[in-house]
């Protein structure tokens, strides 16, 4: 297996169906502790190992009832000749790339995450079909207790974004997304989204420790 060393891990998009929806890997980035002051700070290799892997569903519906996108998102991190990585897909991302500290201004996550903690996220991008866009969203952490999705009941962080999202092709649209971080787990359990016209909601259904 071949591992990818120079991937923007900040940058990667999933098309799926007509709406673009943005999932960075710093998704993975949440701490496995918390200090006592109730912060979380963003992790470091040590914080992972080989054989975890995470499994969530998907599924997009149209205000009308039309299902634009289901399906399963699993990944897992594996050990290639000694380097650790995720592997997302058919690619493998050295996990010392997930870790990197994000060097942006309005980035996706601004650390250390706490209750409370507002800041402003900014992303440009462009489409594997040449579609550029970007978005702008205000962003506040509203909370820190127990969650409880089909993987389980963990203590998770809801962190909302609201703003616009804008693309070459004319597209323009209110965006609203909530995402359910648990640090124990090191990602997202739960993101629901509102984009225009379009519903989507991903939920973790699986996730297993290195053995």
């Amino acid at each position: 297996m071949k591992i990818q060393q120079s991937i923007p891990i900040r940058s990667y998009f999933i098309m799926k169906s007509q709406i673009i929806i943005f999932l960075a890997f710093i998704m993975l980035s949440a701490c496995s502790s918390i200090t006592k002051s109730g912060i979380t700070q963003q992790p470091t290799l040590a914080d992972y190992s080989a054989g975890e892997k995470w499994v969530w569903k998907y599924k997009g519906v149209s205000t009308e009832g039309e299902i634009r996108s289901e399906g399963e998102d699993t990944r897992k991190t594996v050990s290639v000749d000694g380097v650790l990585g995720l592997v997302v897909g058919n690619d493998t991302i050295p996990v010392t790339e997930i870790v990197k500290p994000e060097e942006s201004e309005t980035p996706k996550y601004h650390w250390p995450l706490k209750v409370g903690k507002k800041w402003k996220y900014e992303k440009n991008w462009t489409s594997e079909d040449g579609t550029t866009g970007g978005q702008s969203q205000d962003v506040e952490v509203l909370s820190f207790k127990e969650e409880t999705v089909e993987a389980g009941t963990f203590m998770a962080y809801t962190i909302q974004y609201k703003g616009k999202i804008t693309n070459s092709r004319g597209y323009n649209a209110d965006t609203e997304e909530v995402w359910w971080y648990a640090p124990e787990l090191k990602n997202f359990i739960k993101l629901t989204q509102i984009q225009g016209d379009f519903h989507y909601v991903e939920e973790l259904i699986e996730y297993s420790k290195s053995k």
